[in-house]
């Protein structure tokens, strides 16, 4: 028993609403038991066009918080309470480090120009629109005492995307372009209204001039930089120690162990040094798949690709199941409750100004993009823009996380205006996610009929790290894809074709180096030393 006293301050300060350590338990037990709901109901759900687990677990969340509601007579709506530090610390780090770990390399390093142009560029476009919207708009609404700080944080706020929620709406195997694009600019995109945020709160706002400006603009290109290669720097630290000590001789546990651990290192590290922990991990777990993962034992291999799956796909529901209960908070609908016709009129003026600013420029910048590209294979076409602007348009707990920052303490306020900008973000979240959400994979299938079986063909890496067989950023395709010549693909169709002319690309000099400078280093694929029991110990044993 006395091993349970430690875990009520814990439980306390996620936010716990209770008064004993029992009650805390309880409020467990409903929260884990809806978790198993949102899982079952989602399997169920499966082959449905419309609905996926974000949906259900958001709309199970709307429910047990209007049943919660009714239970306590209006007092309360929810068992837990939106905290930010839950959310930036326990949950988000697993979602951002696998989809690194899981990404198609060669396609997000293709686009990744145009991945910058749209998340970083992109990004301080739709921050200037929707702050300086916003600060017109509501003048006239009489929302509240909102200052410049106020109006510039609501621009950051609202310009970052859902990178969860594309996560479960897009699939890299049917549209691996758009899934590249989409969620590869989510990720910059989360990262650059992080740090913009962060920015205006540690800027002195009340007279900008030029030397802030630069100062801004240096700001992000500093932690932008110095984020990724933390990443880099983490992955390829993992990598070398269990290449070196080859942990899997003794035990797969540790190795396991060290991959996580290493992973949730990068991201801390990432915090305690008021870098971009999204960045960090991300690029980590590219790293860490390219390098780290050929070092482990097989069995190693499927626990660590499962384990990241796994913790990732828990806490995207929890997430979803944690905003769609909080979003019923009785305390903050209060103070709009005299006046619903504004919080409407704030929550239309707020989604008015998202469209709006995506707008502005996916499209100007696609066809930027385009300008850069010869093929006409690899433009952007004007039913693939529309499709990017409409998948970026939700809004979901980053945005929740960074307007209880801005308009609440401790999850609690006082103040009217405050309160109208947290229940507008809320309307926002909820409509954006439900309504652009379940409508992006019709409109996926209306506009791209043909993604998915052309998608295979232009496709050249698996799902997994399980069966990565070619090195990062390299231009091969696999052999078992050769067959499919009914495309007019203008690329070479199999590695060896590939191996054999060599085009001088960027990709050609990265092989190049990978090969005779990181891999003997750092491991990898065919550079693993021979050690009895390992991975490439077998390998040649198998080929004898």
């Amino acid at each position: 028993m006395d091993m349970a006293f430690p875990l009520a301050p814990l439980l306390m300060k996620l936010g716990m609403v209770s008064t004993s350590d029992h009650a805390s338990v309880v409020s467990m037990n409903i929260f884990v038991a809806l978790l198993c709901a949102c899982i079952v109901i989602g399997h169920l759900l499966e082959e449905n066009r419309w609905m996926n687990e974000s949906i259900t677990a958001l709309i199970i969340g709307l429910c047990t918080g209007v049943v919660i509601l009714l239970f306590s007579k209006g007092k309360s709506s929810h068992i837990l309470v939106f905290s930010e530090d839950l959310f930036f610390i326990y949950l988000l780090p697993p979602i951002i480090f696998n989809a690194g770990f899981q990404v198609k390399k060669k396609q997000f390093f293709r686009n990744f120009m145009t991945i910058m142009l749209f998340g970083a560029v992109g990004t301080l476009i739709s921050f200037v629109i929707i702050s300086l919207g916003a600060r017109e708009l509501f003048k006239k609404l009489d929302v509240g005492s909102l200052d410049v700080a106020d109006y510039l944080a609501i621009g950051a706020i609202f310009s970052a995307t859902d990178s969860v929620c594309t996560l479960q709406v897009l699939n890299q195997d049917e549209t691996p372009l758009l899934y590249s694009l989409v969620f590869g600019e989510g990720v910059v995109n989360d990262a650059t209204s992080v740090v913009l945020f962060n920015a205006i709160q540690s800027f002195d706002l009340s007279h900008i001039d030029s030397s802030i400006a630069l100062q801004f603009v240096g700001n992000f290109f500093y932690l932008f930089v110095t984020s990724t290669m933390l990443g880099v720097i983490s992955g390829l630290i993992s990598a070398f120690i269990i290449k070196k000590l080859y942990f899997g001789r003794h035990s797969t546990d540790r190795e396991v162990a060290l991959m996580i651990l290493m992973a949730y290192l990068s991201y801390m590290l990432a915090e305690l040094f008021y870098l971009s922990g999204i960045l960090t991990v991300f690029f980590c777990g590219i790293v860490m798949s390219h390098y780290t993962w050929h070092n482990v034992t097989e069995g190693s291999r499927v626990t660590t690709k499962h384990a990241f799956a796994t913790l990732s796909f828990i806490a995207e529901i929890f997430i979803f199941l944690y905003v769609g209960m909080d979003a019923l908070d009785i305390e903050k609908w209060r103070f709009v409750s005299s006046s619903p016709g504004k919080s409407v009129g704030v929550s239309s003026i707020l989604l008015g100004l998202v469209l709006v600013g995506r707008a502005a420029f996916v499209f100007p910048l696609s066809f930027i993009s385009n300008l850069a590209k010869k093929s006409a294979h690899e433009k952007i076409n004007l039913k693939q823009q529309f499709t990017i602007w409409w998948a970026g348009l939700m809004r979901g707990a980053v945005s929740m996380a960074l307007a209880y920052n801005q308009f609440t303490r401790l999850g609690h306020t006082q103040l009217r205006g405050n309160a109208i900008m947290i229940t507008s973000t809320i309307t926002v979240v909820l409509f954006s996610t439900g309504v652009f959400g379940l409508m992006t994979q019709p409109l996926i299938r209306l506009l791209l009929p043909s993604s998915k079986h052309l998608s295979r063909t232009l496709s050249s890496e698996p799902t997994t790290p399980k069966s990565i067989i070619t090195p990062l950023l390299e231009n091969g395709q696999h052999d078992s894809e050769a067959g499919l010549s009914g495309y007019d693909i203008p690329r070479p169709t199999s590695l060896r074709m590939l191996l054999s002319t060599p085009s001088h690309t960027v990709h050609h000099y990265w092989r190049k180096f990978d090969n005779a400078f990181m891999r003997p280093v750092f491991g990898g694929r065919g550079f693993v030393p021979v050690v009895p029991g390992s991975p490439t110990d077998k390998a040649e044993k198998d080929l004898k």
